[in-house]
């Protein structure tokens, strides 16, 4: 499994990435601009991620404009849904306003912080990424 953490602040950044690491290569990008660039040089490379997981309150850009970017650049590419990339949202805030403009944009699932490692493995099976 691929995956890119999207995430501003390095002590999540580091959680995330002890989370994932045993399931996969992970890379790390620290804001949404920085993700899509990633996204798309990865997908133009013939090498796409399988999970991003991202914050939603980044600076440059936050995490529900790159959400939306990267829905854009599959559907450019004959992606359609399900069949993209599974994006999993991160946050700490628990505004109901932010979870549903995040699922109306596609997102695949949703975690609040702190991060609970039995929720976020039970997406990775939910999706099929690990048995």
């Amino acid at each position: 499994m691929k995956t890119l953490i999207v995430e501003d602040d390095f002590t999540s950044r580091l959680l995330l990435q002890t989370l994932l690491a045993p399931y996969g290569e992970c890379h790390v990008a620290v804001n949404g601009k920085e993700a899509v660039n990633a996204f798309s040089s990865a997908s133009q490379g013939g090498d796409t991620y399988d999970l991003i997981c991202m914050d939603i309150m980044m600076p440059e850009m936050d995490g529900q404009a790159a959400l939306r970017k990267i829905r854009a650049l599959e559907e450019t590419a004959g992606i359609q849904p399900p069949g993209g990339v599974k994006i999993i949202m991160v946050t700490a805030v628990s505004d109901t306003k932010s979870v549903f403009a995040s699922y109306q944009d596609l997102c695949d699932g949703y975690l609040f912080k702190p991060i609970e490692t039995d929720k976020l493995v039970g997406y990775l099976k939910s999706f099929g990424l690990v048995p």
